[in-house]
């Protein structure tokens, strides 16, 4: 049933075409004087929640980006010449109303040449949407392509101007089922869900975890989404337990993880496995929940194991990943290879445009693509859809560490045999000291 509040409030997708409209307005004086100070240069529009509680996925955005911006200091050689290359990067403070605020801002007043929102959901959809609108040539990564693609309606129709590049959730579930087929368990799942656009994509019946993981022989329990940052998760852990859950898998951010899993401790819910999406990426997140962290698992979107090799830089996943140690003394994250790969993609791209300070020309270049990056091969031919191209995925375990609290290890690779697993997954030690 639907909320007062719901049926009053306008679409999101009118939301976005009036935020797109308001800024055309302010926008018609502005773009020839703008373009006419930088001819010669190209301006690339780049969109990260550098702040807000999705922060731990655009930190190393904004490293990554200075990285590339000191390479491109004396300008870039193109096929249509050499050009210097203005990088405009804007905060979506973890919040879609702002990623398409900023992002119609950067296309109708700031005219640059090509977009590129760098993670979550919440910053990209919105600045897709805008970049689509307006015409502008936008590439991006950081969140399952079907939770770009589907909610804003590329499903059936594909879209012209944005293009992104990740792996699916379709992969991922195979990772999860490659997780949880080496463990002995019950097979039944516990589902784990927030109400929002990651977890209505993740939780849809269709195309999201619960169909595909039946497909593979679990029992699903979904009791309802719970609504971001509670405090109370009692009523999931209830199902669970009631239905004898011996595996939780879902997605769920790092505070809603920690509640979720301290909450399971103190109420005698030990399930062998907890494997989610998002909270379990990063290292602090795992630290956070002290010792229960010990033995959760996820998606792994990149480690310094991969084997390929940057096009700007020339280094490997591991010489980036030292190189971020020893300047932010902080452990590598998931994200950095795709806070260097997406720079990579763009730059690919304004080179071979034949002419980068044209937006057609750049989203020809664009569709073009077919590339090796630091995190694999990206080839917008291949699909899976018309705006998608996929890379790679592997399922991982956080385990004790020698250099950082915890380490995380491939113990499955159902979905790319880019390389053996390190070892394998065993069930959760439940440590509460």
């Amino acid at each position: 049933m639907e909320s007062k509040s719901s049926l009053s409030m306008p679409s999101r997708r009118t939301v976005l075409k009036g935020i797109g409209a308001g800024l055309a307005v302010s926008a018609l004086a502005a773009p020839m004087i703008a373009r006419a100070q930088s001819a010669d240069t190209i301006k690339v529009g780049f969109i990260t929640p550098a702040t807000g509680p999705l922060a731990l996925f655009g930190e190393t955005d904004g490293w990554a980006l200075e990285k590339i911006k000191e390479q491109l200091k004396g300008g870039l050689d193109t096929a249509a010449g050499h050009f210097n290359v203005e990088f405009l990067i804007r905060d979506s403070q973890s919040d879609p109303n702002k990623s398409a605020e900023v992002a119609g801002d950067l296309i109708l007043n700031e005219g640059v040449h090509l977009l590129l929102p760098a993670s979550t959901t919440d910053t990209v959809s919105p600045a897709a949407d805008q970049a689509e609108l307006n015409e502008c040539p936008c590439i991006s990564t950081g969140a399952p392509w079907q939770a770009i693609i589907f909610p804003r309606g590329g499903k059936d129709k594909p879209f012209k101007w944005t293009y992104h590049f990740f792996w699916g959730l379709d992969e991922a579930l195979n990772t999860y089922v490659g997780l949880w087929n080496t463990l002995e368990s019950n097979r039944k799942v516990g589902m784990l869900f927030p109400q929002n656009a990651d977890g209505e994509t993740w939780g849809n019946m269709d195309y999201g975890l619960p169909a595909p993981t039946k497909k593979a022989g679990f029992e699903i329990v979904v009791p309802g989404f719970f609504q971001p940052r509670t405090n109370d998760f009692s009523a999931q852990i209830s199902a669970f337990k009631q239905a004898n859950c011996d595996i939780i898998g879902g997605i769920a951010y790092p505070a809603d993880l920690k509640t979720f899993v301290n909450q399971c401790a103190q109420q005698g819910y030990k399930p062998k496995a907890i494997t989610v999406a998002a909270a379990l990426l990063f290292a602090s997140g795992v630290e956070a929940m002290g010792s229960l962290g010990e033995g959760m698992s996820s998606e792994v979107w990149w480690t310094p194991a991969f084997p390929f090799k940057s096009t700007l830089t020339g280094q490997v996943s591991r010489d980036l990943a030292d190189q971020w140690e020893a300047e932010k003394k902080k452990q590598w994250t998931q994200p950095l290879g795709y806070s260097h790969a997406i720079l990579e993609v763009a730059i690919d791209v304004l080179k071979r445009s034949k002419n980068p300070l044209d937006r057609a020309a750049n989203l020809e270049a664009v569709v073009a693509t077919n590339m090796q990056t630091l995190i694999g091969p990206v080839n917008f031919a291949k699909g899976p859809h018309q705006n998608v191209a996929t890379s790679p995925i592997f399922g991982g375990q956080w385990v004790k560490g020698d250099k950082w609290p915890y380490d995380l290890k491939i113990v499955d690779n159902t979905v790319n045999k880019l390389f053996q697993p390190e070892r394998k997954i065993v069930p959760l030690p439940w440590r509460t000291a």
